[in-house]
């Protein structure tokens, strides 16, 4: 087992908060004297039967503690999926039926070994102890939390201010999470920043219930490919891990590989902080690239997405999917293409200087309109500054440039 300052160094990467890094280095130091293991919890409801690798920033995380010697607990919250979530909803939200709930648990069983080393893993079900609990119990453990506290969380207080209904039961979706906490004696919890409130509620009750309270490595929700919103299925901008390396769909280029080519310039290290398998060290030397404008994106990009589809594909698919993906690129782009050297960064004077619009403000209004892609991704913002190298700039449909910015 590493040493305790080396495991916090590891177990910091990434991560949004840690709640307390000193607590959590105390039990790691414990942990490390009398070599027992720390119990890591993380629970999942199963509301949508495929993962995508928004999900897995926690799963690479879990595996992250379970490399450093720690037991790994994935709790799927089958009885947590039948009250819903209310976090970020502005409205109630519809719960799952018993049969939807175990249908999708099956298929997160299936998923999360591509990730997870299936013979550490302890995988459990909130129904276990929550199913049996008798009615003066949850009584009992509804008297641990108050109204006013509930109405501290932000989705809770716009609802109450704006009269927006609170269905009783939404009360017990943080109750029940952490109570989990205290059912499986967790001394480390893993969530999104989402999750920040139902996490301490899990810490108050455990304190409550006299046990010590858990720490929180709370993780970023990953931005999808759009480079806007959280990724999510239904906003298609998502990466699904068990999506195709490549393919081709109503003739549009799609897969694991042509997505995570597709991200914007400015998550490129996001990605790799979060997704990537690579060493401290070359995450910081990425990061410092990154700040002083010697990144090459492209590069950078087909790395990461060779290393993502060799995770989930080996590394045949994802040699097979980038041959493909430069294929496609050769074919789109003209053998004439001109060429132009730039010691300009910002992108509306750069489509002035190669001719791609008559003027900056005529270059800001076509970015506005979304018809200027950058390396593949559509730009919309124009303010828009290129990092040094090699870009090839598309404006509608048939104008390009390669330009190579200087500065």
């Amino acid at each position: 087992m590493l040493a305790p300052e080396k495991q916090i160094e590891i177990i910091r990467r990434g991560a949004a908060e840690i709640i307390t890094e000193g607590d959590l280095l105390q039990k790691l130091e414990r942990s490390y004297r009398e070599n027992t293991p720390l119990r890591i919890k993380a629970g999942f409801d199963p509301t949508a039967p495929d993962i995508h690798v928004g999900h897995t920033v926690l799963l690479e995380k879990m595996r992250q503690f379970q490399d450093l010697g720690h037991e790994v607990i994935f709790l799927i919250g089958d009885f947590t999926g039948m009250i819903g979530d209310p976090s970020g909803k502005s409205e109630t939200r519809k719960p799952l039926t018993k049969e939807q709930v175990l249908e999708n648990a099956k298929t997160y069983e299936e998923q999360i070994f591509k990730i997870l080393d299936p013979e550490e893993t302890i995988i459990d079900f909130n129904s276990r102890w929550m199913s049996s609990m008798a009615v003066e119990d949850l009584i009992k453990l509804a008297s641990h939390y108050t109204v006013a506290r509930m109405l501290e969380r932000e989705d809770f207080k716009q609802r109450f201010t704006s009269l927006s209904p609170i269905s009783i039961h939404e009360f017990l979706y943080p109750l029940v999470q952490g109570y989990d906490s205290v059912a499986l004696r967790a001394d480390v919890e893993l969530g999104g920043t989402d999750q920040r409130f139902n996490l301490l509620v899990g810490r108050e009750l455990q304190k409550e219930y006299g046990q010590n309270p858990q720490c929180l490595v709370i993780m970023p929700l990953l931005e999808g490919t759009d480079g806007v919103k959280k990724m999510s299925k239904s906003l298609g901008n998502y990466i699904g891990i068990t999506e195709s390396a490549f393919e081709y769909v109503k003739g549009e280029a799609t897969g694991m590989f042509p997505k995570i080519m597709r991200i914007p310039p400015q998550l490129v290290v996001r990605y790799y902080e979060l997704l990537s398998h690579i060493s401290l060290a070359e995450l910081t030397s990425l990061k410092r690239q990154a700040q002083d404008g010697t990144l090459d994106d492209l590069k950078a990009k087909k790395n990461l997405a060779m290393e993502i589809v060799t995770r989930y594909h080996g590394s045949e698919e994802a040699g097979k999917a980038l041959k493909e993906y430069e294929k496609l690129q050769s074919k789109v782009l003209p053998d004439d293409i001109p060429v132009k050297s730039s010691n300009t960064n910002w992108l509306p004077q750069i489509m002035k200087d190669t001719g791609l619009a008559t003027s900056t403000s005529g270059a800001i209004r076509i970015i506005k309109q979304g018809g200027v892609k950058v390396d593949d991704v559509v730009v919309s913002d124009s303010n828009s500054k290129l990092q040094q190298g090699e870009h090839i700039i598309k404006v509608g449909k048939r104008r390009f440039y390669k330009v190579i910015v200087n500065d």
